[in-house]
């Protein structure tokens, strides 16, 4: 069988059909894509002129039509999500709306290689390209993806380093003790000229009263709704106060002028993601670093207290249970039988409706061998109040037992306790430091710098323990000079501010001062 010739037919392209030379046929609608992330560039006017470039450029091009400069100012380019012009660009060009996006160089386009990628690709599926002109590529070109993954490999490690410079100063400053806050979200605190943490005198107040209100018993719930109830403001000017904000400045040690950096660290440079620092990398405890508004003592007691409300146990096997501070006698009445707390009750007893307080193991459990005594509110009360009048009554024996419980305390008082913890502290910070930086085996160093620390800390605590205790004896003896008068009916706010521990017994009710004097009132 003859071979037959082939015939090869060439059909000439039709130019107004192909959208890889419609550059060439029509006006284009050009955008551009400006972008500066630093400080340094927006003062040297590098993100202006950018915006300025682009403008004239395009404009001066007769074959173009301007569809908008879209510019990012101050914003990373590892990631896209937070660039709100970048992100409206896409959605024009998706949308059909512009045919060609300038821009200067992969690095402002996007350092994150895998962003970058994506949104090329999305573009080329519209055949839309981008030209970066810094490095003369154009997408929609053979050979322009391989380009601009190799370029925004490189621009992304850019990244990295700028990354790891920023954390190696951002340590260099935590060594020497410089500390940066956000003052704007910290009630309190301003910063002067210099960027020195200064006290707002009127800020400092409500501080002030948040430590002390906590101390006396308040609850955080019940802080929150005190502060929104006087028509206070947060720091950042709203009306609701979210208890978990005022959990926080409890336990913010720059209330008492330190400062404990790197709390947080990042985890990813291109994420950005911060997560709080659980011994991953060093922190850096700075002492003094600036002025207080609460004394150590108050803020060791308001931890201890912390502590204490997180681990209320009562009753047999130490269950848990919840602090409570919506009345003065909350959390404070223990029962002589069982150990476990009594909780104030609605009761309706036959038809009978009344206030009483039982303990919780009978409400809570079927059976209880407990076998307390239920006590109405009223009969509670006057108890307490029968207990404050025998200490009037009698106020000579138990000031000579104050007395001498002050002397106790203040003989127990021992300056020098952290003193020496303190040096050797010292010591070892400079050991750690030159062992680090030699790449040595410093384990044995931060082991003993941790054991120092939770002693130093057991003793500052111990410390606050003492003052609290000798603040509530003097306080204690100032009542009972100044008080002349019996009492004449219960009073809440007294009894937050004098009684520690309520025990129902069988046949008595032992009320005990925060003095630690106790009295007996038969039931």
């Amino acid at each position: 069988m003859a071979v037959q010739k082939k015939n090869v037919a060439i059909i000439p392209p039709q130019m107004k059909y192909d959208k890889q030379l419609r550059v060439e046929q029509k006006t284009l609608r050009v955008a551009a894509y400006c972008r500066v992330s630093t400080l340094l560039e927006q003062q040297e006017g590098s993100y202006e002129a950018q915006v300025d470039y682009y403008t004239n450029k395009i404009n001066s091009n007769p074959n173009w039509k301007c569809a908008g400069i879209f510019a990012d100012d101050g914003k990373s380019a590892t990631q896209t999500n937070k660039r709100d012009d970048f992100n409206a660009m896409i959605d024009a060009c998706l949308a059909g709306k512009i045919d060609l996006v300038l821009t200067k160089s992969v690095s402002r386009f996007a350092r994150n290689t895998v962003d970058a990628l994506q949104n090329i690709r999305k573009l080329k599926e519209k055949s839309i390209p981008v030209i970066f002109e810094k490095e003369g590529v154009n997408t929609m070109e053979s050979g322009g993806e391989l380009l601009i993954t190799i370029l925004s490999s490189q621009a992304q490690e850019e990244s990295r380093n700028i990354s790891e410079n920023t954390r190696w100063g951002l340590t260099r400053r935590f060594e020497n003790g410089q500390i940066s806050v956000n003052h704007k979200k910290f009630l309190g605190y301003t910063k002067d000229e210099d960027g020195n943490l200064v006290v707002v005198p009127e800020e400092a107040v409500i501080v002030k009263r948040i430590f002390r209100e906590y101390l006396e018993g308040s609850s955080i719930i019940n802080i929150a709704r005190g502060l929104q109830r006087d028509g206070i403001k947060t720091v950042t000017g709203l009306d609701h106060w979210h208890p978990g904000t005022i959990d926080k400045m409890l336990s913010n040690e720059k209330y008492i002028g330190d400062a404990l950096l790197q709390k947080t660290y990042t985890v990813d440079f291109l994420s950005k993601k911060r997560v709080k620092n659980n011994g991953i990398v060093p922190q850096y405890y700075v002492e003094n670093s600036h002025e207080p508004i609460i004394p150590r003592e108050l803020f060791m007691q308001v931890q201890e207290e912390m502590v204490r409300r997180a681990n209320l146990r009562s009753g047999k096997g130490g269950r848990k249970r919840v602090y409570s501070s919506k009345y003065a006698l909350s959390s404070i009445v223990y029962c002589g039988n069982c150990g476990d707390i009594y909780r104030r009750v609605h009761w309706n007893n036959r038809g009978y409706k009344s206030i009483v307080w039982r303990c919780v193991s009978r409400l809570e459990e079927k059976g209880s061998e407990c076998t307390a005594p239920t006590i109405n509110e009223e009969t509670l009360q006057a108890a307490v109040v029968k207990a404050i009048n025998e200490l009037l009554a009698n106020k000579e024996p138990f000031l000579s037992v104050l007395q001498k419980n002050i002397a106790t305390v203040l003989n127990e008082e021992n300056d020098n306790t952290t003193d020496d913890i303190d040096r050797n502290l010292e010591e070892l910070q400079q050991q750690l430091l030159i062992q680090a930086k030699s790449k040595n085996d410093y384990e044995d160093v931060a082991d003993e710098i941790y054991r120092l620390r939770e002693l130093k800390q057991n003793a500052l605590v111990e410390k606050a323990e003492r003052e609290g205790k000798r603040q509530r004896l003097a306080e204690m003896t100032d009542f009972l000079n100044e008080q002349s008068c019996e009492l004449e009916e219960y009073d809440e706010q007294l009894v937050r501010w004098l009684i520690e521990r309520v025990t129902v017994h069988d046949d008595r009710i032992e009320v005990e001062f925060k003095s630690s004097i106790a009295i007996d009132i038969e039931n």
